[in-house]
């Protein structure tokens, strides 16, 4: 049925199409999520609970609830007062926190023990609560492990990083970031060839021991740390009049042309791959969404269909096994039971809604037309009746003239 409904429609709509029959396809075999390893899972009735449960709003809202929490934990364990005065409330309280995390680490790993490990962000997220239990693993109480004990009290907040699991729009955001990185790396590479050849040029000129800057180009080093402040245009003035107070002529050419290229170029160039990138990106996930929609819709609309069919079907299997009833009394009593508020499939191409609004245009255009000519028959009129009177008044006058 996906295939067929897939060839009906218009030649635009193919992405649509496609990830519709994806869409039905996955419908279609859903006892593949009940397989592991190609082992048929025992366990159905929970792996259904615990998918319902983990998939449920409210179970997302308790997350980043708990997530806000802890981010603002972390800020308040920062005030070393509050900190000493509220121990034991913020241990119970991350606590909590880690129990929370583990729940979910554990039902997500539950649900799919193998595709959860291909999910970059999934990994991630592991090895974040992997890091939570380690200051649990030493003895905080020793003073010469409070080092190590803070260290990974400031990995902790790693942790606000889940919000971006359950935030579609920064996980569609740092994939285009992931994405910009195999671009930027090209424009990166230019950028340092370019510092490379002109720190070398610059160390060469104005890095003399003697008469030259050697502050901010007597080495290869300086000269690349004073050319990466040339190409951010951080400071460029001030380093400019250093080099104009040791009266080096092409100073200002050789500053003027790296800004052009450095900055004007290249930097803004990498700002340009960032942009598509991530334009480039929203677009997909905007397709995304239409294409789910759109499927969502169909697969209603199938429901609907199959519904109907089905009635049918056990109205006419009603009338062969009773007697003495034909087929449209038994309609009559299933119109009776029908209301106003049940959805119905319009096929025809009037029930559709370009028709609908095209042929309202058409109606308002019509109207319009009627009007003004009804304006011109008055028009009309008046002028034919000017005329009818003119007509009168000329008899009239010539025979007054006679007399």
């Amino acid at each position: 049925m996906a295939e067929k409904i897939a060839v009906e429609l218009p030649e635009e709509h193919q992405l649509i199409d496609q990830l519709s029959y994806e869409y039905f396809k996955s419908k279609s075999d859903v006892d593949v999520k009940h397989y592991v390893w190609g082992f048929r899972r025992k366990d159905t009735e929970l792996y259904e609970f615990v998918e319902t449960l983990f998939y449920h709003p409210l179970f997302k809202s308790v997350m980043i609830s708990t997530i806000t929490i802890n981010a603002i934990f972390l800020a308040i364990e920062t005030d070393y007062k509050v900190r000493y005065e509220s121990h034991f409330f913020l241990e119970v309280a991350d606590l909590i926190i880690v129990a929370m995390y583990t729940a979910e680490f554990l039902m997500n790993l539950y649900l799919d023990p193998i595709n959860y490990w291909k999910d970059g962000y999934k990994r991630f997220d592991a090895t974040v609560l992997f890091i939570a239990y380690l200051p649990y693993t030493i003895n905080r109480s020793n003073p010469q492990m409070h080092h190590t004990a803070m260290m990974l009290k400031g990995f902790q907040s790693l942790r606000v990083l889940k919000l971006l699991f359950y935030s579609p729009g920064m996980m569609v955001l740092v994939a285009a970031l992931v994405e910009t990185a195999k671009n930027v790396i090209y424009v990166l590479v230019l950028l340092f060839l370019l510092m490379f050849i002109f720190a070398i040029l610059g160390q060469g000129l104005y890095g003399d021991p003697d008469h030259g800057d050697t502050r901010n180009w007597g080495t290869l080093a300086a000269a690349f740390f004073t050319l990466f402040s040339l190409v951010t245009v951080d400071g460029w003035t001030d380093l400019q009049d250093e080099l104009d107070a040791k009266k080096f002529v092409s100073s200002r050419t050789f500053t003027i042309v790296f800004i052009l290229l450095g900055f004007f170029v290249f930097f803004n160039m990498f700002i340009a791959v960032v942009i598509m990138d991530i334009q480039g990106t929203t677009d997909e996930y905007e397709q995304k969404l239409k294409a789910e929609r759109h499927a969502a819709l169909m697969a209603k609309k199938q429901s609907i269909l199959k519904r109907q069919q089905d009635e049918i079907k056990a109205l006419l299997n009603q009338q062969k096994s009773t007697e003495y009833r034909t087929f449209d009394e038994m309609v009559e009593s299933f119109k009776k039971t029908l209301f106003h508020t049940d959805p119905m499939i319009l096929e025809d191409f009037c029930c559709s809604l370009p028709f609908i609004d095209l042929y309202l245009s058409s109606l308002d255009r019509q109207d319009a037309t009627i009007y003004k000519l009804q304006k011109l028959y008055y028009e009309i009129v008046a002028v034919l009746t000017n005329m009818l009177q003119e007509s009168d008044e000329k008899p009239l006058q010539s025979l007054q003239t006679r007399r």
